[in-house]
């Protein structure tokens, strides 16, 4: 059940973490995406199974993906409209929400390399990974690609999953099934990178840690905040550093 909006700071918190509110706050992220695959000439995020689904389902014809798009408009107009007349979503919610997921994503680089670091494997880190060559455009798109669809895989699903089958069936204590769930889940998430690119140690090493710092504002923050974060932060490798 959804949390009403209150006021304040503490407000903040509970109104952006809560799930319903984060679903449709990623919305946004959703269509610049899928507006970005014509525009780019159909590349997608590797983990976009949506994408693929919707193809399939309408027989590669673009009118059957527009139609699948309007869809989902609809529904978020709808549904941005129920959470506003039950008090749930508050458009003061937003611009802080996207300044707080602008933050971490300008610490997260340099906090990953202080942990890989601190725990003597910074030589790990010393072959850098150049970024593919891709348009303006393609990184932005990509970028966003990679926050919406990764975090929903590899943190909402996968996450989730694992934490859930280690309380429920397993019977572990919360904080063991968070940490176990945090750190394989970003693992597999670091390692499923490699299915289309070169096994670099650096990489590989580098994601982990970064997915579990993902996973933490994912625990912590919810969704929304996780995604827009993981989108922000791959534009600033991506477009701003490269």
């Amino acid at each position: 059940m959804a949390t009403t909006t209150k006021g304040g700071f503490r407000g903040y918190l509970e109104g952006s973490r809560d799930l319903s509110t984060s679903l449709v706050l990623v919305i946004p992220l959703f269509f610049f995406y899928q507006l970005g695959i014509l525009l780019t000439g159909g590349m997608r995020n590797g983990v976009d199974f949506i994408t693929d689904l919707v193809m399939m389902a309408s027989g590669g014809n673009i009118l059957g993906y527009v139609a699948f798009n309007v869809v989902v408009l609809i529904g978020f107009v709808v549904a941005l409209a129920s959470l506003r007349k039950m008090g749930h979503m508050a458009p003061r919610l937003i611009p802080w929400m996207l300044l707080e997921s602008c933050v971490y994503a300008l610490l997260l680089g340099s906090v990953v390399i202080s942990v890989i670091s601190s725990l003597g494997l910074g030589a790990l880190l010393a072959a850098g990974d150049k970024p593919a060559e891709m348009t303006f455009v393609t990184k932005l798109v990509m970028s966003a690609g990679a926050g919406l669809y990764e975090e929903v895989v590899f943190r909402l699903f996968l996450m989730g999953g694992m934490f859930l089958a280690a309380t429920r069936l397993l019977g572990l204590n919360r904080i063991v099934a968070a940490t176990l769930a945090i750190v394989a889940s970003s693992v597999i998430f670091s390692a499923v990178h490699h299915i289309s690119e070169p096994f670099t140690m650096s990489a590989f090493v580098f994601r982990i840690f970064a997915g579990i710092l993902f996973g933490l504002i994912f625990q912590t923050r919810g969704l929304a905040v996780a995604a827009y974060t993981h989108a922000f932060y791959d534009v600033w490798v991506m477009v701003v550093k490269s």
